[in-house]
């Protein structure tokens, strides 16, 4: 679940003569990559802005086109079709991209991992579990996980899936990478600030022209209308993995709809888990991967990036944060 609400801006400017010169925030809400995109950027008027709207929507279809396993013609497609026949050519862009989700596969020791498709959906989150899945269920849905068997050749910039039936999804990548591209273009485009939220996977740039900074607000994931904290950032992305709607619980216990790849059982322990770094394609990534890793753990990792900071709830609503997050936490 992601839980992000960002503030928007209309400004005054003075251009180098002197003169004023009026901006406007022009905002759009489209359905792309089977989700939810808000993307607002700041414009000379209303007319540029929704140009450059539409630049942004023409590369994340772009990006769709190549990533999603749901489109038979896409790249992707074909090297699922062909797991454990033969490697697969394909373009620079992609291989660079999951070549880029195996590097965080090895620091996240495989709690974010790609093949994570392979897995048989053996839970059920609409109320249909009645007991926990057996131990040889669980083993045998990820059977056919597993990031080391994704081989890669830069030389000859192939994929190969090494199994037959693997399968690789960018489902806790993919939007994140897209926030990221539109960014890109967009600011190659002159486009003076923005906001680019792509499910919760959010990033942004430049500031007001006061020169404050843009504020994202954090919500309580037990409350989606109460927010606990406000943060600025600045150019800058985040991205939140939460679990407050889809969960079972047995004997007590609760288990989210987030999945660890390398046991076939959810992750327990934790509510929700933002993201704070210059990508947002390494935000979503990471946020699923502290979700699984746990609060110990996950902090730790985080704590060990330059430029990558983490506000964690667990299970019982207490907040808990990285080293260079600032702001005092709330009991909730």
């Amino acid at each position: 679940m992601r839980a992000l609400l960002p503030l928007f801006f209309c400004f005054l400017v003075l251009n180098l003569s002197g003169q004023e010169r009026k901006y406007v925030t022009v905002n759009r809400t489209v359905k792309l990559m089977g989700s939810r995109f808000d993307i607002t950027v700041v414009a000379a008027n209303e007319e540029l802005g929704y140009i450059n709207i539409d630049e942004a929507v023409a590369e994340i279809t772009r990006i769709e086109k190549m990533i999603s396993a749901w489109d038979a013609d896409s790249e992707t497609s074909l090297i699922n079709k062909n797991a454990g026949i033969r490697p697969i050519k394909v373009s620079e862009e992609l291989f660079k991209l999951i070549e880029r989700a195996k590097q965080i596969s090895e620091i996240t020791d495989g709690a974010f991992d790609i093949s994570y498709a392979s897995m048989n959906e053996i839970w059920k989150f609409d109320g249909s579990m009645k007991q926990m899945p057996t131990e040889s269920e669980i083993k045998k849905s990820i059977s056919k996980v597993g990031y080391q068997k994704i081989m890669l050749d830069a030389g000859k910039r192939t994929v190969f899936l090494k199994q037959k039936g693997m399968k690789i999804s960018f489902g806790a990548i993919g939007k994140g990478y897209a926030a990221d591209k539109a960014k890109e273009l967009l600011v190659s485009k002159q486009v003076v600030a923005g906001i680019i939220n792509a499910a919760g996977d959010l990033t942004t740039w430049g500031t007001k022209v006061s020169g404050e900074k843009w504020m994202i607000g954090i919500a309580n994931p037990r409350s989606k209308d109460k927010i606990f904290s406000w943060l600025p950032i600045v150019e800058s992305s985040v991205a939140t993995s939460g679990s407050a709607e889809k969960y079972v619980v047995f004997q007590g216990k609760k288990y989210t709809h987030i999945i660890d790849p390398r046991t076939g059982v959810p992750a327990s322990g934790i509510s929700s888990v933002s993201i704070f770094a210059k990508s947002a394609e390494l935000c979503d990534a990471l946020a699923t991967a502290v979700f699984i890793m746990g609060k110990d753990a996950g902090i730790a990792l985080i704590d060990q990036l330059g430029g990558t900071e983490v506000i964690l709830v667990d299970d019982q609503n207490k907040v808990h944060k990285s080293s260079g997050i600032l702001f005092e936490t709330n009991k909730g």
